[in-house]
């Protein structure tokens, strides 16, 4: 684990004056960052073998959290062989071509992302989970991703992940968190990577005004899609 992690952080420092926002380039209607949109090609002709298992979530909506339940979930709970290596390097990400972690802003539409999958997972093999059932019943959304897998674990190695996957537990988890980045390329003291994991808290940053605007918008782009979000939880 060791090894990997400082293989790891060499690349970072490797990277050196190359660590920076890379300018945005238009691939299919969405803004990628350079180096992914350089390797778009063999990323578009990538054919995934079908015991291949991919994750697909728009950027911050619990792609972390889906990663560790499922490494969790392949090695029966056992957290210390989770802690082998960061996230990043035991679920690599597909589309990052560049030393990790360069930081980019451009993924495209949010309702695009999930209307598309929505409409594909009614006919192919896709589990759709979403971030509210997730943060109201986990025991109950990680028995799903159980049974999504094909595998028979016990419902004390369930519970246990429950616990190792809690937003605390995983906020100080080194090998989940991303304090293993340099501070130089991503500060945690200003904005760190897991910062409340609630569901709602956008009252508390929106003003009237910008709320009115969004479920304006959203109630726009979303009237033909019968998905079950919701904005709270209780």
């Amino acid at each position: 684990m060791e090894e990997v992690l400082l293989s790891y952080e060499e690349a970072i420092k490797r990277a050196g004056d190359a660590i920076h926002r890379f300018p945005l380039i238009d691939v299919q209607g969405v803004p990628l960052m350079s180096t992914i949109a350089d390797n778009w090609k063999s990323i578009w002709e990538f054919c995934p073998d079908p015991s291949d298992l991919l994750i697909s979530t728009y950027p911050k909506a619990g792609t972390t959290w889906t990663q560790e339940i499922v490494d969790l979930l392949l090695h029966n709970g056992d957290a210390e062989v989770c802690k082998r290596a960061p996230t990043a390097v035991r679920i690599p990400f597909l589309e990052i071509c560049a030393p990790p972690p360069i930081p980019s802003v451009g993924w495209g539409s949010w309702y695009d992302h999930v209307k598309g999958y929505w409409k594909e997972c009614k006919e192919k093999n896709i589990l759709y989970m979403l971030y509210e059932d997730m943060k109201e019943n986990p025991l109950r959304e990680i028995k799903r991703i159980m049974h999504y897998l094909d595998l028979s674990v016990s419902e004390d190695v369930i519970e246990r992940i429950v616990q190792l996957t809690s937003f605390q537990v995983m906020k100080e988890n080194p090998m989940a968190n991303y304090s293993y980045i340099p501070k130089p390329v991503f500060d945690q003291s200003i904005s760190a990577f897991m910062r409340k994991g609630e569901v709602g808290d956008w009252v508390n940053h929106f003003n009237p005004a910008q709320s009115k605007m969004f479920d304006e918008d959203y109630a726009k782009q979303m009237k033909d899609a019968d998905i079950p979000f919701r904005f709270s939880i209780h």
